[in-house]
């Protein structure tokens, strides 16, 4: 998985797509201007994705559009930017043992599908399909898929059905939201395959 602070500095390429995110922020100021913007976006998060605007996010985060847009060229990687923080945090709330439960793995399971079908600009950067060229897009693409098996991996205690489970999940949430199941049908179908999974 890509460090935080590994991504090239902010540099606009026309020929390779879109401009380059800036370098993580390292200072006490910055680290929190930073955490500012990302909690401000996860409110927007819950919008429609062509609703959001950075100069909304800008202005409720009493930061400077030059400054959002220095880390976030687009909206894109705003949101998906707050998608990988939100797993991180996720993470990071889980006890360090080996296995779940098949309740604490059911949990888990819940939590990834609710942050996904509850934010729809979030998920619509998911769904979409990126090319190499899409600046620093596919790098955080490749963050999220890596934390997110490797969390779900940690609860099963196997990778092969981690990928299942995450399989899983996208194909419940587009299921919701193309309104071919509904919420309560797709949770009920996830916690069945947590349990045929957990006791595989």
């Amino acid at each position: 998985m890509s460090e935080p602070n590994s991504l090239e500095p902010y540099s606009l390429d026309l020929a390779a797509g879109l401009p380059q995110m800036a370098a993580a922020p390292t200072t006490p100021r910055q680290l929190l201007r930073y955490a500012r913007i990302l909690k401000t976006a996860a409110g927007f998060a819950q919008r429609q994705f062509d609703t959001v605007s950075l100069s909304d996010v800008s202005t409720r985060a009493h930061v400077p559009l030059g400054t959002l847009y220095r880390y976030f060229p687009s909206t894109v990687h705003l949101m998906l930017a707050v998608y990988r923080q939100q797993l991180r945090e996720l993470n990071g709330s889980k006890p360090a043992s080996s296995r779940c439960s098949q309740q604490e793995l059911t949990g888990l399971g819940m939590e990834i599908f609710h942050m996904r079908v509850m934010q729809p600009a979030v998920e619509h950067c998911l769904s979409r399909t990126w090319d190499t060229r899409d600046g620093d897009i596919p790098v955080l693409l490749r963050d999220i898929e890596a934390l997110s098996a490797e969390m779900v991996g940690a609860a099963i205690g196997d990778a092969g059905r981690a990928r299942i489970l995450l399989h899983v999940i996208s194909g419940l949430v587009q299921s919701v939201n193309c309104r071919r199941i509904s919420l309560f049908d797709a949770e009920k179908d996830l916690k069945n395959a947590c349990k045929l999974i957990a006791d595989a």
